[in-house]
């Protein structure tokens, strides 16, 4: 019986560890994310649809956040530089979202079911996040280095400008920038591919 038991739970186990999705294999090249993960591009292209987010955006400040790591967390606190004391942020998950940011993206979206280590939830989380500073802030939607800062010091910090004093941040938002613009170039070769049906691939693919 025992025995049993331990065989039903080292089968839970391993299925509740099946169901984490690994990081893509190539998170470089946006299209070999995308033919990999086909389910990541129909959520980005839902988000585009709804937010007028460009795709290429918050994948490249996905990957700065998170290196596409469902259960991402921020570096633990210590006191006395030995003892560990919670975490230096309550960020989590794809983009790494601050619990009181996605309680407001909960509440004003209503999408009270959602999870910060879904991808498709964190993929219009962040689609929410960018039109806000759009809206907030004047901040083009295809500006992935305004976009970024808006996103790591808030729209608050943004509008004071706290990033200058952080020549570290400046640097980080020109590699998003960077990365985002070539994410898109590489989608525009791709993308008509990802669009097509999976009965279209199978005759034609």
């Amino acid at each position: 019986m025992k025995l049993r038991y331990g065989v039903i739970a080292a089968t839970l186990t391993f299925s509740i560890a099946g169901c984490a999705t690994a990081p893509p294999k190539e998170p470089e090249n946006l299209c070999r994310i995308f033919e990999e993960k086909r389910d990541w591009y129909k959520a980005a292209a839902k988000m585009e649809k709804k937010w007028g987010v460009p795709i290429q955006v918050p994948m490249a400040i996905m990957y700065q956040e998170s290196s596409f790591k469902h259960n991402a967390k921020p570096p633990r606190d210590y006191i006395l530089w030995v003892i560990p004391w919670g975490r230096v942020s309550s960020a989590y998950g794809y983009s790494q979202a601050k619990t009181g940011t996605w309680d407001d993206y909960v509440k004003e979206t209503g999408n009270s079911w959602s999870s910060r280590d879904n991808f498709n939830d964190a993929m219009d989380f962040m689609g929410w996040y960018i039109s806000k500073s759009h809206r907030i802030n004047g901040v083009s939607k295809w500006d992935a280095y305004a976009q970024y800062l808006n996103y790591h010091e808030g729209w608050g910090g943004y509008k004071r400008q706290t990033y200058r004093q952080k020549q570290w941040l400046m640097r980080t938002a020109e590699r998003v920038q960077e990365r985002a613009g070539r994410y898109g170039a590489q989608l525009r070769q791709c993308e008509e591919d990802l669009q097509r049906g999976w009965l279209w691939r199978l005759f034609f693919g």
